[in-house]
């Protein structure tokens, strides 16, 4: 069914109530298996999301929640233009601005009840591509699109499973969309629990992977980075992300191979997102936004370092990453990148460097996180923050609209969901959105991932492109011990 934008939101009458069917503490003291071992059956079913948190968890930290949500009553896709919303049973397409249906998506349902179980109690889970950016600034389409997926994929659940990591809360949530009838009887605490009846239900076969090939040949590779210097000597930019991408064929459980890279590696923000024909699997340290009411942060990461192999040595890298003045310079440019993108949707004089050059160390690397914050304008919708903000400065280059301008030219292949971003959009003010790195796509029996780091004047070509191989295979490696683990327990 063709409609436009008016017939949808006629469809919906305006402002829709959400209901509060059942809030249930499914237990007290849960800890992150107890969370996985639930959300392990709603990662196998369509339409579904798990964003789930790992490592040490703190009060004031990005990663003291898990969430999960499924059974939606409405998903929204977009590619360029192209719009479509499934409500209930029915799908209607228009073509609109994306951002625009979004926000009037998000405000035509609106919840009957206050935030139950924070940070999320209803409203969006799913993925923002990096080529959304074609929807908000005017920018030379030359990257193949071979992929063809979504620049936007969004679901409005009615199950949600939110897990407190810090106080070891463990709650399921029942929505019901206002009116709809779906002629079925409550259901039982058992089947409630264990959702589709089968509770952690997974393909018990073996992972299997194909060939690893990268759309980039090796002098191809070494040429984009001399491009990227020369456009740094004429003054274009000052750093520009280049990154190449992987692929191979894939046979074997999506969220089984997701799960497995989390049991070894946990980091503050891991997705995933089962979008029908396709699948999102994610890793990141990195925060994109953050709002909690008109309060807006965002987190960015310049600055890597191995972790040592003892405890001296370990001290030496960080002093190292510290002291380093090129990891200064690089964290410094993009903080002043993203108080000038918060300053277009928030209050003025209000944006405020509150940490910078903070060390966060996880299991395999260091980091360099500064932490921005500002206080977003009234009547501010969620569109308007991306519109001002995406994608994220740290994963494109300064200045953003022609770093991307060289990064579409020089890529061969859109980055799709890679340094997009992935996350939640509350209806009670609440955002948040990582900055999908570490992200793999699984469409049709083939993975696709991609890794870059940021070129700057003093790059060694060579020593970019064999950074990149060895990200490269390093996953690819693990996957295939997965695999092998799996094939053989």
């Amino acid at each position: 069914m063709n409609l436009n934008l008016d017939s949808i939101l006629q469809l919906t009458s305006a402002c829709r109530p959400v209901h509060l069917v059942r809030q249930r503490l499914l237990k007290e003291d849960a800890s992150d298996e107890d969370f996985l071992d639930l959300a392990r059956a709603c990662g196998t079913k369509p339409c579904s999301a798990v964003l789930l948190s790992g490592g040490p968890s703190h009060p004031d930290d990005c990663n003291r929640y898990s969430v999960a949500g499924w059974d939606p009553f409405m998903t929204f896709t977009s590619k360029e233009s192209s719009c479509k919303v499934r409500l209930l049973d029915q799908v209607h397409s228009f073509d609109e601005n994306p951002l625009d249906v979004m926000d009037k998506l998000l405000a035509g349902f609106q919840p009957d009840f206050p935030l139950i179980t924070p940070p999320f109690s209803g409203g969006a889970l799913g993925y923002f591509a990096y080529d959304l950016k074609s929807s908000i600034e005017t920018l030379p389409r030359t990257a193949r699109d071979d992929l063809d997926l979504p620049d936007i994929f969004l679901l409005w659940p009615r199950k949600i499973l939110v897990h407190d990591r810090l106080q070891g809360h463990l709650q399921l949530l029942t929505l019901e969309l206002d009116g709809e009838d779906r002629e079925q009887a409550p259901p039982t605490d058992e089947e409630e629990i264990s959702f589709t009846g089968e509770e952690g239900s997974l393909s018990s076969n073996p992972l299997k992977v194909g060939e690893l090939q990268s759309n980039f040949s090796h002098e191809a590779y070494l040429q984009a980075v001399r491009k990227v210097r020369h456009y740094i000597r004429e003054g274009d930019v000052y750093q520009v992300n280049l990154s190449q991408r992987y692929r191979f064929s894939f046979e074997g459980d999506p969220f089984r191979l997701w799960e497995s890279l989390f049991n070894m590696n946990p980091a503050p923000f891991y997705a995933f997102i089962h979008a029908e024909d396709h699948q999102v699997l994610s890793t990141s340290m990195e925060r994109f936004l953050y709002r909690q009411g008109s309060k807006i942060e965002t987190r960015p990461i310049k600055g890597t370092r191995k972790r040592g192999q003892s405890s001296e040595e370990d001290r030496a890298l960080s002093r190292n990453l510290l002291q380093d003045p090129k990891d200064d310079a690089e964290l410094s440019m993009i903080v002043d990148l993203l108080r000038n993108d918060l300053g277009r949707v928030c209050k003025p004089r209000s944006i405020r460097v509150a940490e910078h050059k903070r060390l966060e160390s996880y299991q395999n690397v260091h980091h360099l996180v500064s932490i921005v914050t500002g206080i977003l304008e009234p009547g501010a919708t969620c569109g308007d923050l991306l519109r001002g903000t995406f994608p994220g400065g740290s994963i494109t280059g300064c200045p953003k609209i022609r770093s991307m301008e060289i990064i579409d030219e020089l890529e061969p292949n859109v980055r799709h969901v890679y340094t997009g971003a992935i996350g939640y959009l509350g209806w009670h003010e609440s955002l948040d959105l990582n900055v999908a790195i570490r992200t793999a796509i699984i469409s049709k029996g083939t993975c696709y991932f991609s890794v870059g780091g940021g070129i700057v004047h003093d790059s060694r070509e060579e020593d970019e492109y064999q950074e990149t191989l060895h990200k490269g295979r390093t996953l690819f490696q693990l996957i295939e011990k997965i695999g092998e683990r799996k094939s053989t327990s």
